[in-house]
């Protein structure tokens, strides 16, 4: 079997294609503003020992949404591109039903308004 045919085992068969396509699959945007919620972000950041998720569940990035194994590793993530990119992200007010009706001609147009995120890595 060669290099291309190894590649080509799942062309066409859509639960697997979905599997991989939803196996990353991480919290939107929305989700997270009410997650930075202080009494959302307290729950989260100060979650019970469960030996199911990485880190036992103790260090936690309210703006990824993921939980990582060691506060060593939660740092390195701080200094990450992927985190530094979704901070910006979140920067933005989220998209709300108002918007919306505006968007679709029922209101006129406002410029979205931004978020004042908090230097608060962890510590609330």
């Amino acid at each position: 079997m060669g290099r291309l045919a190894r590649k080509k085992q799942h062309k066409g068969d859509k639960p697997m294609k979905e599997k991989y396509r939803t196996k990353r699959k991480t919290k939107d945007l929305d989700q997270i503003h009410e997650d930075l919620k202080p009494e959302n972000a307290e729950k989260l950041l100060k979650q019970e020992i469960d030996h199911d998720k990485p880190g036992l569940g103790q260090h936690y990035c309210l703006h990824c949404a993921k939980h990582f194994v060691s506060e060593k590793a939660l740092k390195e993530h701080f200094k990450g591109n992927p985190h530094k990119r979704r901070e910006k992200n979140l920067r933005d007010a989220p998209y709300t039903l108002e918007e919306a009706e505006r968007a679709a001609g029922m209101g006129s147009y406002t410029a979205p308004k931004k978020v004042d995120l908090k230097k608060r890595h962890g510590h609330w």
